[in-house]
C-alpha cells in the first residue's frame, strides 16, 4: 500500500523587525534613481521637494483625497477636478504618460515629476508602483 504524504515543513516566519531592516538596506538614493529617469521629466522635484511631495501624498491617501493611475487621473482631469498632479519620472514605455502633462496644462492643473514610480506608490499606501497621483482639493485637507 501507498504511504501517506510526508508532512511539509514549516519555514519560520520572520519578524517585521527584520523585513524593516532589510528595506532599509536596500534604500536607493535619490542620486541613484536620477538615473532611471526619462528625458521628458522636467519639472523634476529636488530631493526636498520630493520628500515633501512623498508626505503630501500619504496624508492625502489617509483621507481618501487622491487618483491613483493614468485611467483614474485623466478621468478626473476631464471632469474638472483640481488639484496638484504628481507623475513618476521612470515610466517605461514614456509614451504611457507622455500626454498626462499636456493634459495638465490644458486644465491648468500644476504637475511636477518624482524620479521613482515604487516611492510613489509606497506614498500612496499600497503595494504597486504608481505612475501618476492626483492630489485633489478637499475641504477637509488643506494644502
Amino acid at each position: 500500500m501507498s504511504e501517506p504524504p510526508a508532512k511539509k515543513i514549516r519555514k519560520e516566519k520572520k519578524d517585521k523587525s527584520e523585513k524593516k531592516e532589510a528595506a532599509a538596506a536596500v534604500e536607493i538614493s535619490y542620486d541613484e534613481r536620477l538615473k532611471a529617469v526619462g528625458p521628458i521629466s522636467t519639472p523634476l522635484a529636488s530631493e526636498k521637494l520630493t520628500k515633501k511631495l512623498h508626505k503630501l501624498v500619504r496624508k492625502a491617501s489617509g483621507v481618501k483625497g487622491i487618483r491613483r493611475g493614468v485611467k483614474e487621473v485623466i478621468k478626473a482631469l476631464r471632469k474638472n477636478e483640481s488639484g496638484i498632479c504628481v507623475i513618476a519620472g521612470d515610466i517605461s514605455p514614456i509614451d504611457v504618460i507622455s500626454h498626462v502633462p499636456i493634459f495638465c496644462e490644458e486644465k491648468n492643473v500644476p504637475y511636477i515629476y518624482v524620479p521613482s514610480k515604487q516611492d510613489l506608490g509606497a506614498a500612496a499606501c499600497t503595494k504597486r508602483p504608481t505612475s501618476v497621483i492626483l492630489v485633489q482639493n478637499k475641504k477637509d485637507f488643506g494644502e
